[in-house]
């Protein structure tokens, strides 16, 4: 059984950093893509960052590029968010997806944690 744990979430104040972790029991990293996707209250699920382990290819959104960065090793999988910004706001999650499935679709991830909350203050 595939479980995955965010931690890291927490109240941070505009321009602050926050670092998100992933852990994964049940599934190595190393044979996944591993993605972080936001929701904010009455919003759709977006977006954020992805790793494709085998090539170490990473993708982001837009709105984060240059500010978040995914990184991590066989146990754990990171999400550095600098520069936040009170729009950054909503629950964080976690999901690991198969290798050949395109990165930014939420369709391609099997798996998912419950998530953690990101707050930014203004």
């Amino acid at each position: 059984q595939v479980q995955l744990v965010e931690s890291g979430g927490g109240l941070v104040q505009a321009g602050g950093s926050l670092r998100l972790s992933c852990t994964a029991s049940g599934w190595t990293f190393s044979s996944a893509n591993v993605g972080w996707f936001r929701q904010a209250p009455g919003k759709e699920r977006e977006f954020v960052a992805a790793l494709r382990w085998s090539t170490g290819y990473t993708s982001y959104a837009g709105s984060v590029k240059g500010r978040f960065t995914i990184s991590g090793d066989n146990a754990k999988v990171y999400l550095q968010m600098n520069s936040l910004k009170p729009e950054d706001t909503a629950l964080y999650y976690c999901a690991v997806g198969a290798v050949a499935q395109p990165l930014g679709v939420p369709g391609s991830y099997a798996y998912w944690g419950q998530g953690t909350q990101v707050t930014v203050d203004s």
